[in-house]
């Protein structure tokens, strides 16, 4: 099962990770950045970096040391009880800014890419049952993206609520398309895909929820793998 998130104003402790990978080649340090960054690390300077004190986030911080050292390289890490009230307001407030960007970008990808993508189908008249699963492909891309980040809100950053309010507007403009494929169908009896589709178009909150059952992550993966969101499939004629 995946961590459910629990948003707080107060941190509870910290871990810093200090650590240091030869130069050279530079995909050593790529890689172990990479994998910080995925379980939502946030760096202090160079080579240092800060998580909340949570048992899943030192498990994954366990994961990137043992990378660490094969890669040649070596680690501390470091429990903190407890930091000044200033300091511990400054860690907290670097974190709800990275989800708050995060957040943003979920957004960016609903407003300037899905909905683009939905009305420039329109636009074509292309309403068949293939583009239809492959723009529920795309919001189901979506919501996987916006559940890994929830995981590491640790302290309810803004914009979460943006980001479900134009999901949901994006699963109604789904639902649309869909009704549009259908009765294109519908007009067209006789049409290659008429006996397929009338059979098999299911409903959109059917074919949302087995995506989300075969997309859903495990705990491990919600700390080493971020999706870079769905890449634009506009094509053109």
């Amino acid at each position: 099962m995946t961590e459910t998130p629990k948003p707080t104003s107060r941190a509870v402790g910290w871990l810093l990770l200090v650590y240091r990978v030869p130069s050279e080649p530079s995909h050593k340090r790529v890689a172990v950045w990479r994998d910080l960054k995925r379980i939502g690390a946030l760096y202090l300077q160079q080579c240092v970096c800060i998580v909340p004190r949570r048992r899943a986030l030192r498990t994954a911080l366990t994961g990137v040391r043992n990378k660490i050292a094969t890669l040649g390289g070596t680690s501390n890490l470091f429990e903190i009880p407890r930091v000044s009230a200033e300091d511990d307001a400054a860690l907290i407030t670097g974190f709800r800014d990275l989800i708050a960007k995060q957040y943003a970008e979920i957004v960016e990808e609903c407003e300037t890419k899905f909905v683009k993508e939905v009305e420039f189908e329109h636009f074509r008249q292309n309403y068949s049952f293939a583009e239809a699963e492959e723009i529920a492909q795309d919001l189901e891309k979506i919501r996987v993206w916006f559940a890994r980040v929830q995981v590491q809100d640790w302290f309810d950053a803004p914009g979460r609520e943006d980001v479900a309010t134009w999901i949901q507007r994006c699963a109604q403009l789904l639902e649309e398309f869909y009704s549009a494929v259908h009765a294109r169908v519908m007009a067209h009896a006789s049409g290659p895909d008429a006996a397929d589709l009338a059979q098999a178009l299911p409903p959109v909150h059917a074919l949302s929820a087995d995506l989300h059952a075969a997309a859903e992550p495990s705990a491990l993966e919600v700390f080493t793998h971020r999706p870079a969101g769905p890449q634009s499939r506009r094509k053109t004629t």
